[in-house]
This record gives C-alpha cells, structure tokens and sequence, in this order.
C-alpha cells in the first residue's frame, strides 16, 4: 500500500517539478474522500537547498525518510550535475527493497545516473531524450510519450507530465477514485495515457477548439453506444480522415484509443463503487462483453476486473 512518500530535494532542482510531486502527495486530501499520506522532503545535505530558479528552499530532513519509504521521487535536475553518492545510494537500495521511484523530466539523469535504468524503458522531457539515450545506452528511451512504468520505476516527461505520472502511481495503488480526488482538487484531467504523445499540436490532451470539447463530452455521455469514427465524424462535420487527423493533433491519440481509455477509467470506477455484475459494467462501459472488457483490463492494468474490484472495491468481493 502506498503510505509513505520521500521527495528528494536535489541542488539546482526546478521548482515546478518539485512542486508537482509536493501538490500530489503532500496534501490531506481526506476531507473530499481521498488519500492522505506520510510525505517527506529530504535532502543529502539539510538546510538551504538552491533551486535553479534563484531562490532558496530550506529542507530540515536527511535521506532516512527515503530509505523506508513506499515511493522515493525525484524532481527534475541539472542533467549535466553530478548526483550525491547518497542519493544515488537510496535510490538504488529503494528499487532493491521493491518500493515505487518516480523521476520527473530530467530527473531521469538522476535515475540514470543510480543504475536503476539498465535494461529498463524510460522516457524524459523530449528535449533531453537523445542525450538520456546517449548517456545510458542500456536504457531503451521513448522520445514519444508522457511517462513510462517499468516495473515499479516511473518516468515522466516534461512538466505536466510528471503529474500523469504521479496521478498513474496513485490509481494503481489505490484506485482511479482517489487518483480522481486528487485530480479534481488540481482541476487537471483524472486520465492521460502514459502512451500518448509528448509532442503535440495543442499540448494539452483535451480538446481546447469549441467543436471538438463538445464532441468529446457528447463521447463521454455515450460510451455504451457504438462510436465508429465514421459516426463522430458526422457529429462534428467533418470527414473522417479531416475528424481523425485533427482529433490526433488536439488530444496526442486516435478516437478509439482515447475512447478504450475512457470506457477503462468508467469501468474501473463501477468496479470500486457498485455493486454491478461485470457484464452489466461491460454493456454500461461499451465493452459490450465481459471477456472484450476483461481484455482490455489486462492489456492495460495487468489484472482482471474481478481482480480490480477485489482490490479496490468498497463492497466484498465473493465471486471468484
């Protein structure tokens, strides 16, 4: 369970990576249903750590919060710096005792630089992905998405991207309703696929242009429907091709990956809050069967519904 979160405040770190791992962990969040946790900022050094903005943050902990924690993150830092050996060291010894670690942008370096990226996928902000390749060739690096999980090491590009990735940590240990507290308190969107592309038209995934919000809304009301490209397309006037290439350029994905995305998160939060059958989630959901839902599932979150719902479900799960 995810209790106990350890941010590791670097020298020279951006104040706005840091600040997405402090707004997602380090608030009581109780008092609107959602998660609160142990959350910690720590430094090799305690006391006034420079950040590369021109001030100043004073940390009044060392590294012993990071070495027991459940998720250890690291904001984005200078990537040509030399990491402290003792961060470098609790990094290591968090992948070892299997806890969560999590970079933000160029915090990948720091992961990097730790040895924890051998062998593993990662991702960073798209401006650094070469040289993170360069510098770490035993790292497969994806230029081309928002965050990637490789076991239980997490990478998140560029800035917003890290809060994808903080908010996919959140889903993943406990549900997609307290991720959607926590989302909703940060007026951010609960969802952004971790496949979607960094580098996109409109750098936001939703739609900002008039016509295409009020398609995607009328999507989202119309998930048990068949919804073919050739249909949205008429709801939005344009052709096919016009409504597919255009809809890419807004959102960073093609209509029917963001709609599978869509159906999972509404599935998933049927799961944790009634007591609906799974072909009745299926039918409500557009997966129209519970073994196509139950697919998608474990393509996507590596368990099954039932699965899902005994985990994260309000109400008993008796069934098998």
């Amino acid at each position: 369970m995810l209790h106990s979160i350890a941010c590791i405040a670097i020298p020279q770190m951006a104040p706005f990576e840091f600040g997405v791992i402090c707004e997602v962990f380090g608030i009581d969040r109780t008092e609107h249903g959602g998660p609160t946790f142990d959350f910690h900022v720590v430094a090799a050094e305690p006391g006034t750590v420079p950040t590369k903005m021109g001030f100043d943050l004073v940390v009044h902990e060392g590294l012993e919060a990071a070495r027991t924690a459940d998720l250890v993150a690291v904001p984005a830092a200078l990537i040509d710096q030399q990491a402290d050996p003792r961060v470098l060291e609790v990094i290591r010894e968090a992948v070892d005792r299997g806890a969560w670690v999590l970079s933000v942008c160029s915090g990948a370096f720091v992961l990097g630089e730790a040895g924890v990226l051998e062998g593993r996928r990662a991702t960073t902000h798209w401006m650094y992905t070469d040289r993170l390749a360069a510098r770490f060739p035993g790292t497969s690096v994806d230029p081309d998405v928002l965050f990637v999980q490789d076991g239980k090491v997490v990478t998140g590009a560029g800035t917003a991207a890290g809060i994808d990735a903080a908010l996919h940590i959140v889903r993943t240990e406990l549900g997609a309703s307290a991720a959607n507290v926590v989302a909703r308190r940060m007026v951010v969107p609960p969802q952004r696929d971790g496949g979607q592309s960094q580098f996109i038209q409109t750098p936001v995934t939703e739609c900002r242009s008039d016509s295409f919000a009020a398609v995607t809304e009328w999507m989202l009301e119309h998930l048990d429907e068949e919804l073919t490209v050739d249909r949205l397309a008429r709801k939005a006037l344009m052709s096919p091709r016009t409504f597919a290439r255009r809809f890419r350029a807004e959102t960073g994905t093609t209509p029917n990956a963001w709609l599978n995305r869509q159906r999972l998160l509404r599935a998933q939060q049927l799961l944790e809050e009634t007591d609906l059958s799974l072909e009745e989630i299926a039918r409500e959901t557009g997966f129209g069967a519970a073994a196509v839902m139950r697919h998608h599932f474990v393509k996507v979150l590596q368990t099954t519904p039932t699965g899902y719902r005994r985990i994260f479900g309000r109400r008993p799960v008796t069934a098998a």
